[in-house]
């Protein structure tokens, strides 16, 4: 029956259908194969329902809308100019500024593909005229968008703590040291770069050009302070901080810096409810889909087949981290995380792992994944959105990989890297 699920999921992706019609249809064939009766369809419409039911899902859309207001406002293009003043003029500093940037929309955005977007329009051309490559730059802005999927908040975490029952607040919190791991290896890369390059510095700026960037994008750092300080604060659940995201967002857009009307809100409004569309059917899609898979115990012969069972901590760890870096190498992550999160649940909890570090092990792989040929989504999405060529886009990349595997197997032998500020903040 696996077999017969799989090649048809993997004929489908090749005739060029999007993910959701390989995911429908397999989990389609899944219940004739298992129960022989259309009838019992209903219960794959159930398992769909069931699979987007749960409240925390909401702040999906909303970090989602947020991500959206910010990128056609001014928000945006304010933390860049922060970013760019304080370190632009180090060497190497236009392309610390670019990963530092990323890091600091990632704390507003949670999403890789936002990231990509809203980072890479303003600073590529600005890096290209000051001497970088081409391949450098968008393999920079491809991966640095990755740290929008560990620093909080994170639309790979809420999925993952959705499905796996665990605390989304304590995964936001354990997905910063490992962010600002990756930062601080990719400047040292791009410090390295420039140097052996000759790439040339850029004009350093005033105090008083720093303090007024710092005065104009003061209200759009407010948004940290609303996710981190209102949910560790106790003010806010992750999912109500997303909410208080969009009206922050909407009362800065439209009623501080007047950037954006109220059509422009609605225009904005709908783009985002085709994403979250497109985003809950994939979930619903993998949750069926999932049901189909454990039911027929598939995950159990292929764990067997593996010996899964008797390996160590640190073996179950390789494993996962290796699954889902070759799945998000083909597949959407998200439904990666739906489809392969149920697969290792009862391993995790009979080796005892914790599962805010599976979590954040599991989410820095799907970013990775998400950033890595053949058919990782920031690829084409930075294709799409920069006009180049596939080749020129991944030419860059194998150093940043390299770099992010690292620091994933940091976190397979060094977990404190995650859990360090997860067991400050939730000190039991």
């Amino acid at each position: 029956m696996a077999a017969t699920i799989f090649l048809t999921m993997i004929v489908l992706l090749l005739l060029g259908f999007p993910m959701m019609i390989p995911l429908i249809a397999g989990a389609f064939i899944g219940f004739l194969m298992l129960f022989g009766d259309l009838a019992r369809t209903e219960t794959m419409v159930q398992q769909m329902m069931a699979g987007i039911r749960p409240a925390s899902l909401i702040a999906v859309p909303m970090f989602i809308l947020a991500a959206d207001i910010m990128t056609r406002g001014q928000s945006a293009g304010r933390l860049i100019n922060v970013v760019m003043a304080y370190i632009g003029h180090i060497r190497g500093g236009l392309a610390i500024s670019t990963a530092a940037a990323c890091t600091m929309f990632g704390a507003v955005s949670g999403s890789t593909q936002a990231t990509v977007v809203a980072i890479g329009s303003p600073l590529r051309p600005r890096m290209l005229k000051a001497g970088y490559k081409d391949s450098f730059v968008l393999a920079l802005i491809v991966n640095a968008s990755d740290i929008a999927f560990l620093i909080p908040p994170s639309i790979g975490m809420i999925i993952y703590g959705v499905v796996s029952s665990t605390s989304i607040a304590e995964l936001f919190i354990a997905g910063i040291g490992p962010g600002l791991l990756i930062l601080m290896l990719f400047s040292i890369y791009a410090y390295i770069y420039a140097v052996r390059n000759n790439v040339p510095t850029e004009p350093k700026a005033t105090w008083s050009q720093r303090l007024q960037t710092m005065r104009q994008a003061l209200w759009p750092m407010g948004f940290p302070v609303i996710i981190i300080g209102g949910i560790y604060g106790g003010v806010f659940s992750p999912t109500e901080a997303a909410a208080a995201c969009v009206l922050y967002a909407l009362i800065l857009e439209v009623g501080v810096f007047r950037s954006m009307s109220l059509a422009d809100v609605y225009d904005t409004a709908k783009s985002t409810g085709l994403i979250t569309a497109i985003v809950f059917i994939l979930v619903g899609a993998g949750a069926a889909f999932s049901w189909v898979i454990s039911f027929a115990q598939v995950p159990q012969q292929i764990l067997g087949a593996i010996g899964i069972a008797e390996m160590s901590a640190i073996g179950v760890l390789f494993v996962i981290s290796i699954a889902f870096f070759i799945g998000c190498m083909f597949v959407d992550p998200i439904v990666v995380i739906l489809v392969l999160v149920p697969v290792f649940a009862p391993v995790v909890k009979s080796v005892g792992i914790d599962p805010v570090l599976v979590g954040t092990i599991i989410t820095l792989q799907v970013a990775i994944g998400s950033a890595t040929p053949p058919f990782g989504c920031d690829i084409f999405t930075a294709i799409a959105v920069f006009k180049r060529p596939y080749a020129e886009v991944v030419r860059g990349t194998p150093p940043f990989i390299l770099m992010l595997l690292a620091v994933s197997v940091a976190l397979i032998f060094f977990p404190q890297i995650a859990l360090f500020l997860r067991d400050l903040a939730f000190a039991k």
